[in-house]
């Protein structure tokens, strides 16, 4: 997934020439933090909500305030997880897209990340899900579809979380059936750990809050 492929095209842009209530009702509009300042197709950086707050003849052009304009963006061919990456670093509400000479194609807001995360997870999809702590060495996904396969069921997302100074990891499945008892026995008898189960009769451990939360990071 390209960063093009995530664009908003109903969030416009601010120009210089934008006074400050201008700016403000717009965010309050899209529930932003975040907009851009683009003149023709001239990306020149985001403006914040906590500094335009501050300023009290709201009928200012925000062009001629002494703003603290950050300049984060991503080219049109980024990959997904370079987005991510500055939503994250920098806690953005939104990051501009630009085409390699420079120019302002759009955004990428926090909803286009949230409703794209819940395709690629396939929150959307009935299932149950499954939570493993394995050594790094035996981090064999094929070896783990074989034994939800082996149980007339498939794997319709992963991912992996890695902790410091540890070589165990956390792998989440999703399941594509809710009736776990099976796959979980299989598990088990291969020497996999089940930390966590959801939509079985198991209790979590916790487990289930670090799940959320990747889930929840975007709804910021």
């Amino acid at each position: 997934m390209f960063a093009a492929e995530l664009i908003s095209n109903v969030i416009p842009p601010l120009k210089t020439s934008d006074s400050v209530r201008k700016a403000l009702e717009r965010m309050s509009e899209f529930k932003l933090y975040h907009l851009p300042i683009v003149n023709e197709a001239q990306f020149l950086g985001l403006v914040s909500e906590d500094e335009l707050i501050e300023i009290r003849d709201q009928d200012t052009p925000i062009g001629s305030l002494p703003l603290t304009i950050i300049n984060p963006f991503v080219f049109d061919d980024s990959h997904i997880y370079d987005v991510i990456r500055l939503f994250n670093q920098l806690q953005l509400s939104l990051v501009p897209v630009l085409d390699h000479l420079k120019n302002y194609l759009g955004v990428v807001s926090i909803n286009n990340l949230l409703e794209y995360t819940a395709d690629t997870y396939s929150v959307k999809e009935p299932g149950g899900i499954i939570v493993l702590s394995i050594s790094n060495r035996n981090n064999s996904l094929a070896h783990m579809a074989q034994i939800v396969e082996a149980d007339n069921a498939q794997i319709l997302s992963s991912y992996v979380s890695s902790f410091p100074d540890s070589t165990r990891l956390e792998i989440t499945l999703k399941i594509n059936k809710t009736e776990l008892s099976g796959i979980i026995s299989s598990f088990e008898r291969y020497n996999y750990e089940v930390k966590a189960v959801f939509n079985n009769t198991q209790n979590d451990d916790g487990s289930a809050d670090r799940f959320n939360s990747f889930m929840n990071y975007l709804n910021v």
